[in-house]
């Protein structure tokens, strides 16, 4: 391996993506597309998972560069990007939050969020970035419940969070078992009256009592409000 010759500098730098805001991508992006919004920031995501536990982009409303921020966007910047980075961290198996602002490909400002996996020693520092696309593609739910938790920590705060769990899978049991009412030796009428159910005991082989701890009357009554209990 060689390293690559430093080119020699150019007289005029091409002009970035979105230098005019009618043709900014950020500006013309909806909310729906980003997991949580607010008055004046708005956080994203990649389009699919990739090889860190999470990617986010976090960005202001204003079609507006780093060093043009008025002090109020300046000041909440600070705040939005220790509460990100906060709740980033807070997910399984993170370990550090790198924080990167390049500005190179787009002139609308955008802060770039990649969590380090706890215990991979060999992502620590700049390169980070570029594991991100070696790294094995961490499971899709898994992905979008790391998104939802942090579009939740950051709606505590204010703003909506607009990304939602993986829906749970999950399937119907095969069979249902529907439990077989007892035979009546008559017609399975109720009883109407204590003297109804004091006239079946007497009769052998009807309400009559299944042991000297259950009451006569107990026996079809407990049926009917128990299906499911077998009697004594």
């Amino acid at each position: 391996m060689r390293v690559r010759r430093l080119a020699p500098p150019v007289e005029v730098e091409p002009p970035r993506s979105g230098e005019d805001a009618s043709d900014c991508v950020a500006c013309g992006t909806p909310d729906d597309a980003y997991i949580w919004v607010s008055e004046r920031w708005r956080v994203r995501a990649m389009d699919r998972p990739t090889g860190l536990p999470m990617v986010l982009i976090l960005e202001c409303r204003s079609h507006l560069d780093l060093g043009d921020l008025p002090n109020l966007l300046a000041a909440e910047l600070g705040v939005m990007t220790v509460r990100l980075e906060r709740a980033i961290r807070s997910l399984d198996g993170v370990a550090r939050v790198h924080v990167n602002r390049w500005g190179d490909g787009s002139a609308h400002l955008h802060m770039w969020f990649l969590a380090r996996p706890y215990g991979r020693l060999q992502l620590r520092g700049t390169f980070l970035s570029l594991w991100d696309d070696i790294l094995p593609v961490i499971p899709e739910h898994q992905w979008r419940e790391n998104l939802a938790l942090v579009a939740a920590w950051l709606a505590d705060f204010g703003g909506k969070a607009n990304a939602e769990p993986a829906h749970i899978q999950w399937e119907s049991p095969a069979t249902i078992n529907v439990p077989i009412p007892r035979e009546d030796p008559d017609d399975g009428a109720r009883p109407a009256t204590l003297g109804d159910v004091e006239a079946a005991a007497a009769t052998p082989g009807d309400f009559g009592v299944r042991d000297n701890d259950t009451p006569a009357s107990a026996g079809p009554l407990a049926a009917e409000a128990y299906p499911n209990d077998p009697l004594p």
